[in-house]
């Protein structure tokens, strides 16, 4: 069972004349007033009563007071602590009545239970340390967000890159019309003189046939003469003849155009080349930007799962890049009354035997908000002792002028006296 505060009486401590207070076993306590009437002081008396000279306030003996500090706390495990006398010693008795010391407290008491504004104050790293500290998983939590701020690095990297690769791709020019890979002169050339080789052949049968188309004549002339000679001539002539009109003249007008043209031509063909490359250079940096997103989110879902797997002080609670989240909002976005939540479940699991918790100042929230965080410590079994700058029935007791007042006697007035409980 944890332990809890039944019963706390202080004199002369800070603002505190005379109080009695017997906190509510779960739940809220809340100790109301205004300002600067000894609420806080309540709460000083406590975490100095529990936590030792270290919380001691610095001008503990109130003003005006002949009578030094006292202070007696009754525990549910029927430890008495008590500080009293001159130089206000502690006195530690168990339920045996065996004398003890601080060190007996230590076992059971939290520091940040006595002093949660230390805890809320800390940075949201530090408090997922302490929560993973709580669950113990603490190293892997560390592996796993190491590698990921490492793959983060080298994706943010990557997507520079790839971004830049991408706009360099996006500002050359392009041209849709060029052909594909770049025009060899050295081409263009052997096919021109391969056409005029072959026109140059056409030429050469065309004067064959002319002279033959002589010889013919010559022939005719001879004809009786040489009418065998004649005959064979004509064979061969119609021959030649129907030879030379399947042949065909290719121009070679276009290419000399591509020819008089390569330069440009190669010029647009090297700047689709070049846009290719970048296109195919960006693609792959942004493939591996990709890859690295994938492997950041594998990353992130080891680290959920494993959290998920823990048994967390409150449902929701998480570890984002190494910050506290709950209910997926970082700190700063969290409301002041899940602010508290938060802390209390964190500070209670710490050290579980601790069952208490001081709450200063919780005139931030309103009436609905205090009932709902008071019915969740009562549900959690938690005892939280808190002030608040209010005389309204939402109060158990009420501190004026340093005297603790019920709040159904307050109007009443009924004073005690120092030394009197």
């Amino acid at each position: 069972m944890s332990v809890k505060i039944t019963q706390l009486e202080a004199e002369n401590v800070k603002r505190i004349k005379a109080i009695q207070l017997s906190p509510s076993e779960s739940g809220l306590t809340i100790i109301g007033g205004r300002n600067n009437q000894g609420k806080t002081s309540a709460l000083d008396v406590i975490a100095w009563g529990l936590g030792g000279d270290r919380y001691r306030p610095s001008q503990s003996h109130r003003d005006g007071s002949v009578l030094p500090p006292r202070i007696r706390l009754e525990l549910s495990n029927g430890i008495v602590v008590e500080r009293a006398g001159k130089n206000s010693d502690l006195k530690v008795t168990d339920e045996t009545g065996r004398r003890a010391g601080q060190q007996l407290l230590n076992t059971f008491v939290e520091s940040f239970a006595l002093d949660l504004p230390k805890f809320m104050e800390s940075t949201s790293r530090e408090k997922a340390a302490t929560l993973l500290r709580v669950i113990g998983l603490e190293d892997q939590v560390e592996v796993l967000e190491k590698s990921e701020r490492e793959l983060y690095e080298e994706r943010l990297a990557i997507g520079r890159i790839a971004d830049q690769k991408a706009k360099y791709a996006k500002e050359l020019p392009s041209w849709p019309d060029a052909p594909q890979e770049l025009v060899s002169a050295y081409d263009l050339i052997q096919r021109q003189q391969s056409i005029l080789a072959q026109n140059g052949e056409n030429q050469r049968k065309r004067e064959r046939a002319r002279q033959l188309e002589r010889e013919k004549q010559e022939l005719r002339r001879r004809l009786d003469e040489l009418q065998e000679q004649y005959e064979a001539v004509c064979a061969d002539c119609d021959i030649a003849r129907k030879s030379a009109l399947d042949l065909h003249d290719e121009s070679t007008e276009a290419l000399e155009r591509d020819i008089r043209d390569i330069e440009a031509v190669n010029i647009k063909v090297r700047t689709n080349q070049d846009k290719a490359r970048a296109e195919a250079d960006a693609k792959a940096y942004q493939d591996q930007y990709d890859a690295l997103t994938v492997e950041i989110g594998e990353v992130r879902q080891r680290k959920t799962d494993l959290l998920q797997g823990a048994k967390l002080p409150l449902p929701e609670l998480s570890v984002e890049q190494g910050e506290l989240t709950y209910q997926g909002k970082p700190w700063d976005c969290m409301s002041g009354s899940d602010q508290l939540k938060v802390s209390t479940a964190i500070v209670r699991a710490l050290k579980p035997q601790c069952g208490f918790v001081l709450l200063d100042k919780l005139e931030q929230m309103d009436l609905e908000t205090l009932r709902e965080f008071g019915a969740w410590m009562e549900a959690e079994g938690l005892q939280g002792i808190a002030t608040r700058v209010s005389t309204g029935e939402e109060c158990s007791i009420i501190i004026e002028d340093g005297y603790a007042k019920a709040v159904e006697t307050a109007a009443a007035a009924a004073e005690w006296k120092a030394g009197e409980f």
